[in-house]
């Protein structure tokens, strides 16, 4: 079967402002949440586990609100909505804004770590991983009003100087329509081996490279293979998915700020990326810093020769 036959795709979709074949059909995983053997072998062969409910909804719905809250008080929020709602104030200055990212103000919030450090999340890692698992002590956490959406890429050019075992967790606090822009897959990517040994090498900081793969999500469907694919979310639902899966997200066309987070996992006994962790965790601190020269995708690709 080649990648272009692992599903059928069910309609257009925006990523990147081009109306893209998705499928809003993923596998769930919650038949085979007890068996870690099985969970290994699917993520290797799909990329990512579509786990419903694993969260503690009451406890995701509880971040959402202190995370609202600020949003509310900085003018995020349409003024005379309902909170929880999360609708786009129109006249912030920010009208794309995915702000909010390691922004401590929000990322230590008790009830966002009560979620992406809690039990249900540490518990699961464990039983999968087969020993102590350890997150991350940066935390993605992404507030993306309208017209925002993330660009192609592969984790593991972001935080690869650790364990190559390391899992990302797209946790969304709310539900997630499409219309909203949930995270969007190309199935099939963790198997494009020669992007893997190229682009899936490189080291944003190392490197200076731009850090996504495309700005074209066909191109790389008609040249590599795979296809797109996404789902709607609810409160407590994650998807867990490998540093080689290529993803982006869709473009928000709703009046609503998604509120995401991206988290990852490893053995705690395993090598991690001094990037991300510690009471300040550095980050990036080459890539795109002021003055930094970043070699343009087009030679990337080219030296690459993919």
């Amino acid at each position: 079967m080649s990648l272009n036959q692992l599903d059928k795709p069910q309609g257009k979709l925006k990523i990147l402002h081009q109306d893209v074949e998705v499928s809003t059909e993923l596998r769930e995983s919650n038949d085979i949440l007890d068996d870690p053997d099985a969970l290994k072998k699917r993520i290797a062969a799909d990329g990512y586990l579509l786990i419903r409910g694993l969260h503690d909804k009451d406890a995701v719905l509880a971040a959402r609100k202190q995370i609202l809250e600020k949003l509310a008080a900085k003018g995020m929020i349409a003024p005379e909505t309902p909170l929880m709602n999360g609708i786009f104030n129109p006249d912030y200055p920010e009208p794309t804004s995915t702000g909010s990212m390691g922004n401590k103000a929000l990322t230590q919030l008790p009830a966002f770590k009560a979620v992406v450090e809690g039990a249900p999340v540490m518990r699961f890692f464990k039983r999968f991983l087969g020993g102590e698992a350890r997150t991350f002590d940066f935390k993605w956490l992404r507030t993306a009003g309208p017209g925002s959406g993330s660009p192609i890429h592969y984790d593991i050019v972001f935080m690869g100087r650790g364990t190559q075992e390391l899992y990302s967790c797209w946790t969304p606090f709310g539900d997630v329509s499409l219309d909203m822009g949930p995270i969007v897959f190309c199935l099939g990517s963790n198997r494009f081996e020669k992007v893997r040994a190229t682009y899936g090498q490189a080291d944003v900081d190392r490197d200076m490279i731009e850090g996504h793969f495309s700005d074209d999500p066909l191109e790389i469907v008609e040249k590599f293979g795979g296809h797109w694919a996404t789902t709607t979310f609810s409160a407590g639902d994650v998807i867990i998915f490998s540093m080689f899966l290529m993803h982006a997200s869709l473009v928000n066309t709703s009046n609503k700020i998604r509120i995401t987070a991206d988290t990852r996992y490893q053995l705690a006994s395993e090598p991690i990326d001094e990037r991300w962790i510690g009471e300040k965790p550095k980050g990036h601190y080459a890539w795109k810093q002021e003055d930094a020269e970043i070699e343009s995708l087009e030679t990337s690709r080219q030296r690459w020769g993919v």
